[in-house]
């Protein structure tokens, strides 16, 4: 049985042993990023609180009640969430991952909470989180069983959708282990798909799907946005520099295949937000914290909202970062180039504004310079023939105007970022039609 501290590393390779960049404004249906899953939700990224990666499958109350997977420790996260700024800034669903389940499903073979852990139960937590304005995700598992080896949902799609629903149930983390084929594993990603749109409420459906494909062979992303909202790709995020660089250097390199996809209602995701934790200094949270906006990714904490520094919660709710992740426009980012160390990484925004975001990678020695042709940022766009440009990372500041023939200065410390927003000031307006044929 996989155990759950197996998880993060094991669960794909288990299953493994049984851009071009498309930027337009309006994209007709039919066309990549156009027609994803029809249930009018996760229009933006999804932010939120997510369990795991800071309380894993702790399920020891006894010896450690502050830090167990119990309803105490949601009705406190909920709690602040309400009251100290984080739902103010668009942090909504409070989500629960893995370990919250008995160990068998009920007579009448329905999910059900651990009585000891949860015996409020499931509804009356959600009660409480919709008190709170909030909303409630839940995690299941589309194969025999959970990653931590409780029930999974195969030959139970419909009533566990139906049971999530009952609940009050808002937001729908659906794994891939334990799952006995690709066919079976694609099947059961559809069906839970269809099944929570029959309950006739409003649930965000969370996938795995094409992280468990990948060992395999390319995921066909245009089928899996039909039926998800947003879908993991890579492996699961670690408290730690490496791990953001590892998914960092995933993302870009596979860009081509996962950028042109996303948009309204279907998003690809990093995993979670690791800052706030023990793994990061302060410059790698801003680099997490810049990137993740940039890749319009699900903005899903996953630390301990009781116990977060100053620092750490000014960066979460920094709301200038925020308003770039969660743009209408509905464009992910990409990785416009790679030298010397540095990347950069550019996102188109609403009203012809960009924002850019410069990575210092090396890992030794102090602050470096890195100077940037204003020409080459927004496909030649964003400052043609001049534009504002503003620091919202490290710090908040104007630079001033630029011309479209001038060059940036920047100094970045190591595995830092500088977060840039470029806003148009001439009145000239292109069309993004003909941006988009030249691409």
């Amino acid at each position: 049985m996989m155990t759950a501290m197996m998880k993060p590393l094991s669960r794909v390779l288990w299953l493994g042993c049984v851009l071009v960049f498309c930027f337009q404004v309006l994209v007709p249906c039919g066309l990549p990023g156009a027609c994803g899953l029809d249930n009018g939700l996760a229009m933006t990224p999804t932010m939120g609180w997510l369990h795991w990666e800071r309380f894993m499958c702790n399920v020891n109350c006894q010896e450690e009640p502050d830090s167990c997977i119990s309803e105490k420790l949601f009705l406190q996260i909920a709690e602040i969430m309400a009251s100290d700024g984080w739902k103010d800034v668009g942090y909504e669903y409070i989500c629960i991952d893995d370990c919250w389940m008995a160990p068998e499903r009920d007579s009448k073979g329905r999910l059900q909470a651990d009585p000891k852990r949860f015996p409020g139960g499931i509804r009356r937590l959600a009660n409480y989180v919709h008190s709170k304005g909030l909303k409630l995700g839940i995690y299941a598992d589309v194969g025999n069983k959970t990653c931590a080896g409780f029930p999974g949902s195969f030959g139970y799609y419909d009533i566990d959708a139906q049971t999530f629903a009952d609940w009050g149930v808002d937001l729908l983390k659906f794994d891939g282990c334990y799952c006995d084929s690709i066919q079976h594993l694609a099947e059961g990603y559809k069906q839970m798909s269809l099944a929570l749109n029959r309950t006739g409420r409003s649930i965000v459906y969370s996938c795995e799907w094409p992280l468990y494909m990948w060992p395999i062979f390319k995921p066909n992303y245009t089928e899996i946005r039909e039926y998800c909202n947003h879908w993991r790709n890579f492996a699961d995020i670690y408290d730690s520099w490496q791990s953001i660089r590892n998914t960092l250097d995933w993302t870009s390199s596979n860009q081509k295949i996962i950028v042109p996809v996303a948009g309204p209602g279907g998003w690809n995701d990093p995993d979670m937000l690791v800052i706030g934790n023990f793994g990061l200094s302060r410059d790698q949270q801003i680099t997490q914290m810049a990137l993740w906006a940039i890749m319009a990714a699900p903005l899903l904490m996953s630390n301990d909202l009781r116990h977060i520094s100053p620092e750490a919660k000014a960066l979460l709710q920094d709301k200038d970062v925020i308003a770039i992740n969660q743009d209408r426009l509905g464009r992910q980012g990409y990785r416009l180039r790679k030298e010397n160390n540095f990347e950069v990484w550019e996102r188109p925004l609403l009203n012809l504004a960009w924002a850019v975001a410069i990575v210092n990678l090396q890992e030794i020695g102090g602050p470096r310079s890195y100077t940037i042709s204003v020409t080459s940022l927004g496909r030649g766009l964003a400052c043609n023939p001049d534009c504002l440009i503003t620091e919202l990372l490290p710090e908040k500041r104007k630079l001033g105007f630029y011309e479209w023939t001038s060059s940036l200065k920047t100094q970045i410390n190591p595995t830092g970022t500088v977060l840039l927003r470029l806003e148009r000031t001439s009145s000239v307006q292109f069309s993004y039609s003909a941006v988009s044929d030249s691409l």
